[in-house]
Formats: C-alpha cells, structure tokens, sequence
C-alpha cells in the first residue's frame, strides 16, 4: 500500500446481529447495532475526511436483501450524528456504468460495502467504471473504502469464496478468487472466531507464504492505512497468519481431500488497540504486560523508600 492515500476499514462482521446480517435481520435498527458499543462506525466517521459531514455512499451489491438493509445503515450512521448518507443500489454489471452512480462515487468521502456474497459482489462490479474509480480514489484522495463480511473479504487483490470450516485443512476445499484489489499480499476471512475458519487461512497461506492471512473475529475490525499500518478496532480477536517462515509442508504431494502438513507457521493473535506493520511484519500489544506505563516509573523515581509520607509532608 506504498503511496496510497486512502484507508481501509474492513470489518468481520457481528455475533447474530449487528452489521445487519440477513440471517438474523432485526426490524429494529437498534437490535442490529452491535458496532456501537466497540466504535467501529463511529470510528470510519471519525477518520473520514469531513467526520460527520462526510459524504457516505452504501453499497448493498453483496446483499440478497439490499432494499431492507441499506435504509438501515442510513439509519445507524445517523445515530452517530452523520446524515450526509445515501444507498447506491448496484444489482446489475451495467448499472456500474451508470453515469449517476459513478458521479455520485466520485463525490463519496466513505464507501461502506455491506456483507452477503462476496462473489456476487466482485462479480457484478470488478472490470467496471465504477471499479476503476473506487481504484484511483482509494489511491490518491483522503478517502475510505470500509467493508463488513463480504465488503472486507473482497477488498484484497485475492479472496476466499468457498470453503468449509471443518474440512478446511483438507487439499482443495478451499476456494479462492479475484478480490477489488484494494490491497496485495493478504488474504481476509470472515466472521473468523464464532465459525472456526482459521484452516482456511492456513491452508491458503501454505499456497503462497508471500500473502499474509487476516482473519477477522466478530465485531472487530482493522484500520489499514497507506503506509501499512494496521490496528485492531473493535471487541474481539484479528488472527495473523505468516506464512515466510514455513519450513516445510506435504502440500504438493498429498491427493485432493488428503489433510495438510504445515511446519512452522507463525500466528498472531490483535485485540484492540493493537498494532501490525505490513512491511516489517512487527506487532506491537498496546497493553503489553512487559511495559512499564510512564506514569508508573515517573512515580517510583519521585518516592524515596527511606522517607516516609509524614516526612515529605
């Protein structure tokens, strides 16, 4: 992400709710709003260009059911005091190149691409104009690209479309394709922690250890900016898988279905506040238990254990 200007927020979805997942749609916008209490919506505002004036564009391309669920999300980013929001309803691969809807991306400070199908998705809008100028915006303009589930899992040059949790460590089970291309050398999975995904990171990682691996809990998100840096915003875990290290695998010679063999994988495990350098491969733990606050060393060397609070009174 050398010389990019934009920022991504890509978000792995919420537990049941939250997100506006379809499988547990709530009428009530309140009882969809579990990105509330972590910040995640309120920190894609907070960073955009303009904060509660941004220009916000949704887009439900992803969405089974995008006429319930982007009135929704309009709702909720007004809860947050931004109403400069509107829903970009892009079903078909022609409606991509519509005129309206490319001058109304071009005035976007925010997309926020909602969850569903990350195939329908890049299947309808990737080779278009509007890919085109999501492309050159993220590139050169203080804009955000945000994502959650689907949203976040195509923004990677390469993405997961298929693949089960439970026989993910099996050769093949694992499908991936062409992501957006917002980001190279990684891969991001979804809704990691509640539907136990992490063998298809590593089974993707093991096939090119070049490409790290995000894995994203539930209610939990990372801000990724241009020079690399990424933090973990959110409730729950981020799962790093790194791949440079594997010193050995059966990958090549064991049959299709057949379980993988992996020596010497490294994962790291981010909560909030977190960081990771995509070039250094660096994390840092805000909350280390190894780091002594400032505050805390600035008292001790204020006290003298020989003189007694009566004393310096």
């Amino acid at each position: 992400m050398n010389n990019v200007k934009g920022k991504l927020i890509i978000i792995g979805g919420a537990v049941d709710k939250g997100s506006f997942t379809e499988v547990s749609f709530d009428q009530n916008v309140a009882n969809n709003l579990n990105f509330f209490e972590t910040g995640i919506m309120k920190r894609i505002i907070s960073e955009s260009k303009h904060g509660e004036q941004s220009r916000l564009e949704i887009i439900t391309t992803a969405s089974v059911i995008p006429r319930e669920v982007g009135p929704e999300y309009i709702k909720a980013f007004a809860y947050l005091n931004a109403h400069n929001v509107g829903v970009l309803y892009i079903e078909k691969r022609e409606q991509a190149h519509d005129p309206e809807v490319l001058e109304r991306l071009r005035n976007a400070d925010v997309v926020m691409f909602t969850g569903g199908d990350q195939l329908r998705l890049t299947s309808i809008l990737g080779g278009t104009e509007f890919h085109d100028i999501l492309l050159d915006k993220f590139k050169n303009e203080d804009f955000i690209y945000a994502g959650t589930s689907a949203g976040a899992a195509a923004a990677s040059n390469n993405m997961i479309y298929q693949g089960s949790s439970s026989e993910a460590l099996l050769k093949g089970e694992v499908k991936i394709t062409s992501g957006l291309g917002l980001i190279q050398d990684v891969i991001i999975d979804t809704h990691f922690v509640q539907r136990g995904r992490i063998g298809r990171l590593f089974q993707t990682v093991v096939g090119n250890p070049r490409t790290i691996g995000i894995g994203l809990g539930e209610d939990t998100g990372l801000l990724i900016t241009g020079n690399g840096r990424m933090e973990a915003i959110g409730s729950g875990l981020v799962i790093i898988v790194d791949g440079r290290q594997i010193k050995d695998t059966n990958l090549t010679q064991v049959e299709l279905g057949k379980p993988i063999s992996i020596n010497n994988l490294v994962v790291h495990v981010m909560s909030m506040y977190d960081t990771y350098d995509l070039h250094t491969h660096q994390m840092e733990i805000r909350n280390s238990q190894y780091s002594i606050p400032l505050m805390a060393e600035q008292d001790s060397d204020d006290a003298d254990p020989k003189v007694s609070a009566d004393d310096r009174e």
